[in-house]
């Protein structure tokens, strides 16, 4: 199956289509990681993006259940260089092709990665359309162009409320686009989760008695969602609060910081990040396209604690007085050590000495 490729530049690539047939729109965006597509499709973070994949070789140890993020994939298409049509590895359940397929999502190989990822390192992510529809190149290059994207977040948070008993501490998580591996981290310290929609108030989240809120990442403009940023201001200096990713940039604007878009995102799972209390570094996974200014957060009472080694962005944060502190990259990825499962623990310990009456709130 012939499919082709456009960009909102003007560039149209051909290639050989994989998963579903059609036509799909989104951001083009690319990812360094070596290894992780199964994530990286399930990832709710990448709703509405199309993302290439700079490994040449993808699919060589199929899919497995226990690799997947969530129900099904949020991205919107899939770029690479090459697929492996007879994955060899024990975990595998069946292969790539046929996952994207059974799951409606499209793609296409025989593209040039490497080139593709030059380009969008040079001029920025930007628009595409993916299509296996006879139609002329004008008018596809015209849907590119035009292409815009929505509010992800009311895609990917859940409908209702949930519950995921623990005997530990009782926590109220945010799903703004939760990855599964947050939920499994903060269930291995035994922690009884109550898991509620991004639209939750910060009425509706003390009434359920937490002992701690967690935030955590998403999809798109942290801007775009309001809402959620005055349900954090309304719940500084109630209960100790964790973000991650979205969950971050939240509480930066919350306490008076302003988000940019990056010109090509941090997406892989190879970012140094630097500790600023410690002085470690961490080498990270990420997947974000927006970043707290440093400038922004100068005025107001958060601390920057964590800096991305490769452009200096922010990476970490912590309020001056109150138990609140967030990280953008994902100690739960994990991209081979686990050192920055820290994190989870710092979350613990703060919990444990907010029960004991040692924190002060202003």
């Amino acid at each position: 199956m012939k499919v082709k490729l456009a960009l909102a530049d003007g560039t149209i690539l051909k290639g050989t289509g994989i998963g579903a047939s059609g036509e799909i729109g989104g951001e083009v965006v690319f990812n360094t990681g070596m290894t992780g597509y199964g994530e990286i499709l399930t990832d709710p973070s990448y709703c509405g993006q199309i993302v290439t994949l700079t490994y040449p070789l993808i699919g060589n140890y199929g899919v497995a259940k226990n690799h997947l993020e969530s129900k099904k994939p949020f991205l919107r298409g899939l770029i690479i260089k090459e697929l492996c049509e007879q994955p060899n590895n024990w975990s595998a359940e069946f292969n790539l092709d046929k996952y994207l397929k059974d799951n409606n999502v499209m793609g296409i190989q025989g593209i040039d990665t490497r080139a593709l990822t030059k380009k969008l390192r040079s001029y920025g992510t930007m628009s595409g359309i993916i299509s296996s529809l006879e139609q002329q190149d004008k008018d596809l290059l015209a849907k590119a162009q035009a292409w815009q994207g929505t509010n992800y977040v009311e895609e990917v948070t859940p409908q209702e409320s949930y519950v995921i008993p623990g005997s530990g501490y009782r926590l109220v998580v945010m799903d703004f686009g939760a990855k599964a591996n947050i939920l499994r981290s903060l269930q291995s310290f035994g922690c009884h989760l109550i898991v509620v929609p991004a639209k939750t108030t910060a009425e509706e989240i003390m009434a359920l008695q937490p002992d701690g809120i967690f935030l955590s990442n998403g999809p798109g403009d942290p801007q775009d969602v309001p809402y959620a940023v005055e349900t954090v201001k309304r719940l500084l200096g109630k209960k100790p609060i964790f973000g991650i990713c979205l969950g971050h940039q939240l509480i930066g604007l919350a306490l008076g910081g302003v988000t940019y878009k990056l010109k090509f995102g941090h997406r892989g799972s190879n970012h140094p990040v630097k500790d600023l209390i410690t002085g470690r570094v961490y080498i990270t996974s990420q997947n974000h396209g927006y970043a707290l200014s440093v400038e922004s957060l100068k005025n107001t009472d958060a601390v920057v604690t964590h800096l991305n080694l490769n452009d200096n962005t922010v990476e970490g944060i912590r309020h001056k007085y109150l138990p609140v502190f967030s990280v953008q990259y994902h100690p739960e990825a994990a991209p081979g050590p686990v050192d920055s499962l820290y994190l989870f623990q710092q979350f613990m310990d703060i919990l444990g000495a907010d029960k004991k009456g040692g924190l002060k709130y202003a």
